[in-house]
């Protein structure tokens, strides 16, 4: 196991099982997204996109939230330019979850807000606690959850998102689930082992061909069906030609575990 700690993230790596924890270390602030936060965060992922021993990264948070979103104490009495570098910073964030090639599962408890729930609606698998609870407040304030609203509304559609971002009032996490932002819901003292679980299911299976497969998957997803299944035919003929995925298809036919190039 190996750890780096940086001043608001820390990050741990097991080698063996092949997953790393990344958690946002502002307990005291609700892990709010500070510009230092968003800024080591993105550090800690783009060095992790490149290990070929880690297939899965889990994103917490310390203390008794998840995330509160933006930092409100940086957001008044700032310049044009101040405000165009947070939510850059913001937005590089959101991109990155999702183009880094190991699958990200957020592992919510209390509470994920306005970017907190932004964070937690573009990772690719959220895990949630009984007591958690998602919103987008910013119309309460102010100030609309403009950008909340680009992963909030691809994870629950339309009409679900407005009511979220026009009332402000957050939802629980049942209904969460319901809705489809939420994979699972467990009880708090579960948290952490059915979200490392889960992550172990994912990093038993070849790293390559998840990378592949998530990348696939985005790329695909805006399209319209004909393109779409004209990119992932291509994806699919190119993928078969894979080492991993020959030595996956003749072990199974050999009826014997697969030894990843990964591995």
């Amino acid at each position: 196991m190996t750890t780096t700690a940086p001043s608001t993230i820390l990050a741990e790596v097991d080698t063996e099982a092949r997953i790393a924890t990344v958690t946002l270390n502002r307990p005291e602030k609700r892990n709010a997204l500070s510009l230092e936060l968003m800024g080591e965060l993105i550090e800690v992922l783009r060095e992790l996109g490149v290990r070929r021993d880690v297939s899965v990264v889990i994103l917490a948070g310390a203390g008794p939230a998840f995330s509160a979103g933006h930092d409100l104490s940086e957001m008044v009495g700032r310049r044009v330019e101040d405000y165009r570098e947070i939510f850059d910073r913001c937005c590089e964030l959101m991109e990155l979850v999702q183009s880094i090639p190991q699958p990200v599962i957020a592992q919510v408890q209390g509470i994920a807000t306005a970017a907190g729930c932004q964070l937690a609606a573009t990772c690719d698998l959220v895990v949630a606690e009984e007591g958690a609870r998602f919103g987008t407040p910013g119309v309460r304030i102010g100030l609309f959850c403009s950008t909340p609203m680009v992963a909030l509304s691809r994870a629950v559609g339309q009409k679900r998102a407005m009511q979220m971002l026009l009332t402000g009032v957050p939802v629980d996490a049942a209904t969460a689930a319901d809705w489809g932002l939420v994979n699972e819901v467990v009880p708090a003292d579960r948290l952490g082992a059915r979200t490392r679980e889960l992550a172990g299911q994912i990093a038993s299976a070849s790293s390559v061909v998840t990378g592949i497969g998530k990348e696939a998957f985005y790329a695909q997803i805006s399209r319209d069906q004909r393109s779409a299944y004209e990119y992932t035919k291509t994806v699919m003929t190119m993928n078969a030609l894979a080492p991993d995925a020959q030595e996956g298809i003749g072990a199974f036919l050999a009826k014997r575990e697969p030894v990843w190039s990964d591995r």
